[in-house]
């Protein structure tokens, strides 16, 4: 909700005003809004038949039939098989190394450090068995100065706030730890690693605004336990995992019919538990009695740089050729929190050049890109007022914009088919792994988390939408539920399954 905070200064208005209010948004924040009588009109604006006019168009344009979505999901699962049999794939399906599901009898003291993209969290995570779990958590604010300082620097201010916290929970001080006692780490790094075995971590490269130089390229784990060394903290760094194998694993812990995890937040991403004689690309691991094997599939990248499978209107290629990344993340562009806002914005300012709207209206503040909040496709969406006044809100207070009646049900109903197509372009992703495992039949939990999940209205909905489109009835045994903390409580049982596993003589190199 970010952008819900600016507050710029509102131009003088029309005199011709009639009414006026105020309506409160979810951030707390109070908009003030004005409405006209219709017969003073003294700016030129859209009638509801050219509105209507329009929203056909865009309604072709965004909609999903469930036919092209099964063959979506029919190419999603070939680029699914493709990235288990070869390394190097534009989806490149990665071996995480956590072997099987937790019993839900693990049990213990574990920490995880997770060093996400606004703040490092540490977690001291007490598992109880039977699927319980006691979470004692702190969080220390990234400067965007840390994000961009020497690599080992940041790994040693990690370290140096885990060190922190296990001497502000050690028993003596009131806390759970036991003092000079050696307790396993889970530490969730959620940026593209290429791994070999579970306790090490390469850094492809840097996302979500880091640019650490000397890390890309580097064993992260390696230069994670050079800092825990040098500030003596009694940990033993166990895993090296990311956020969505943890919230696999953590929300199978609580609810074990969960076979897949999904974000649907400002990225998007998928991981579920493969058999090991699919994963053609890993070869020979020598001794284990283990049959599955986590699979993180960074699947954002569906699609990317030959644009064959996805239903991508003009709107999309203008985001794409105008991101830091052009051709790549195809899938991501489509569905992420991140752009689904910059694609409305886009249909609006076309119709601003086409002279559909805002006559004689300055548009200057609707015209910069991103400016436009996908906070505030959610707010439109879920306006309850006949007069639209959530909507009346948006335009006035953030782009000084006048709208009708018949501009805003437009709005509103352009909102829904953005949003919509998200939801059923992720149902083709869900689509794709519970046809390639077979879990149509029996069905099966997916956790899901992130903001567009959790906050969106009707997202989650229409995914289970989508998804009876795609498999007919049967698709109703595919649920979605709210996914288990994977970066925190995750990380921490992937800590202690790796221990258990190590310490049974299972897959000890790797």
């Amino acid at each position: 909700m970010s952008s819900l905070s600016q507050n710029p200064q509102r131009p003088e208005m029309p005199s011709s005003r009639r009414g006026s209010g105020s309506v409160v948004l979810p951030s707390g924040q109070t908009l003030a809004y004005h409405t006209r009588t219709q017969d003073e009109e003294d700016l030129p604006h859209a009638n509801k038949k050219t509105m209507a006019d329009h929203l056909r168009k865009y309604d072709s344009l965004f909609t999903l039939t469930p036919q092209r979505m099964r063959m979506i999901v029919e190419a999603f699962r070939d680029t699914l098989e493709t990235g288990l049999q070869k390394k190097g794939q534009i989806v490149p399906m990665i071996p995480t190394f956590v072997f099987g599901w937790p019993t839900g009898e693990e049990k213990g003291d574990f920490l995880a450090v997770d060093l996400g993209g606004t703040n490092l969290r540490v977690c001291l995570v007490t598992l109880q068995g039977e699927g319980k779990f006691e979470l004692t958590q702190s969080k220390y604010r990234l400067t965007e100065e840390q994000k961009q300082e020497e690599g080992q620097k940041l790994f040693d201010f990690c370290a140096e706030c885990l060190g922190n916290f296990v001497k502000s929970n050690i028993v003596s001080a009131g806390g759970k730890i036991e003092e000079g006692k050696n307790i396993p780490l889970g530490f969730t790094f959620s940026y593209p690693c290429s791994q070999e075995r579970i306790d090490h971590g390469e850094l492809i490269r840097w996302t979500k605004g880091f640019g650490a130089p000397n890390t890309e390229g580097h064993d992260v784990a390696a230069m994670f336990r050079e800092a825990l060394v040098k500030y003596e903290v009694p940990v033993t760094l166990e895993a090296l995992i990311n956020d969505t194998t943890g919230t696999l694993i953590a929300s199978h812990y609580v609810n074990p019919s969960t076979k897949i995890a999904v974000i649907f937040g400002t990225g998007c991403n998928a991981a579920y538990m493969e058999k090991l004689p699919a994963i053609e690309k890993l070869g020979n691991l020598g001794e284990g009695s283990a049959d599955e094997m986590a699979i993180n599939c960074e699947w954002g990248a569906f699609d990317s740089f030959e644009h064959e499978h996805l239903p991508r209107t003009k709107y999309d290629i203008i985001v794409d050729e105008t991101s830091n990344k052009p051709g790549e993340q195809s899938f991501e562009k489509l569905i992420s929190g991140r752009y689904l806002g910059e694609i409305l914005r886009l249909v609006i300012c076309e119709l601003i050049d086409e002279g559909v709207l805002f006559l004689g209206q300055n548009t200057y503040k609707i015209e910069i890109p991103y400016v436009f909040d996908t906070a505030f496709l959610s707010l439109m969406e879920s306006d309850p007022t006949d007069e639209l006044l959530m909507i009346i809100g948006i335009f006035t207070h953030f782009f000084a914009l006048e709208t009708t009646l018949a501009e805003r049900q437009f709005f509103k109903a352009l909102a829904k088919l953005v949003g919509r197509r998200a939801a059923r372009l992720s149902a083709c992703g869900i689509a794709a792994i519970v046809n390639k495992m077979g879990y149509l039949e029996e069905g099966c939990s997916v956790g899901a988390d992130g903001s567009l999940y959790n906050k969106y209205p009707g997202f989650a909905d229409r995914v289970h939408e989508g998804l009876v489109d795609i498999f007919g009835v049967k698709g109703k045994n595919i649920v979605t539920h709210h996914a288990e903390d994977g970066s925190g409580v995750g990380s921490a049982i992937i800590a202690a399954m790796t221990k258990n596993r190590k310490d049974a003589g299972i897959f000890v190199n790797v």
